[in-house]
């Protein structure tokens, strides 16, 4: 997805030059503003969308007159020693999405966390903490470039500290469920 990355490094770039570099050494990140409505994007925004309306639809929900839509699409560069805390994702966002770009040896790995509080305070220590498996309180994902994932944006999530010498590059994107828009029923008159 070349055009992906053209448009994320753009908007690194419009960022850098109205910030300057942006980054220091206590927060060594630099997050682009949204561009979902980069005409762009539209194949890449179209085959996501549709793809978490099929995330949702297949959980259980009933999607049959929902529509989903994005509310943030956006590039985060994390530098040597960048992290995010834990944290979720409200204000309406019910998927999210992750597209690595670039990825360096030794980067920053995704961890997602269990959401059941009563369950990791009560857990029980694993056989491998390895393997994905119902006792395990959080998957640790190493990225790699072309990765996309989905999680529900209800799921605290992280990122490690990038220990490489390089950046890590990744498109993050939260998106949201409306009703879908009434059909126009033409005007007859009797």
């Amino acid at each position: 997805l070349e055009e992906i990355n053209k448009v994320s490094e753009e908007a690194l770039n419009k960022v850098r030059s109205e910030r300057g570099q942006g980054l220091n050494e206590i927060y060594p990140v630099l997050m682009s503003d949204n561009y979902f409505n980069d005409p762009r994007t539209n194949s890449f925004a179209e085959f996501i969308g549709q793809t978490a309306w099929n995330i949702l639809d297949n959980q259980g929900y009933d999607m049959r007159d929902k529509v989903v839509g994005f509310t943030e699409m956006w590039t985060q560069e994390h530098q040597k020693y960048s992290h995010m805390e834990t944290h979720m994702h409200g204000h309406g966002a019910q998927i999210s999405a992750f597209y690595f770009l670039q990825v360096p040896e030794k980067g920053n790995q995704l961890i997602v966390h269990d959401p059941r509080p009563a369950k990791v305070i009560s857990s029980l220590p694993v056989k491998n903490d390895k393997e994905i498996t119902a006792g395990s309180n959080q998957i640790v994902i190493t990225p790699r470039a072309g990765l996309l994932i989905f999680t529900n944006s209800w799921l605290p999530h992280a990122f490690t500290r990038n220990m490489g010498n390089k950046s890590m590059k990744f498109v993050h994107m939260n998106l949201s469920v409306a009703p879908a828009p009434a059909e126009e029923k033409p005007e007859v008159e009797i």
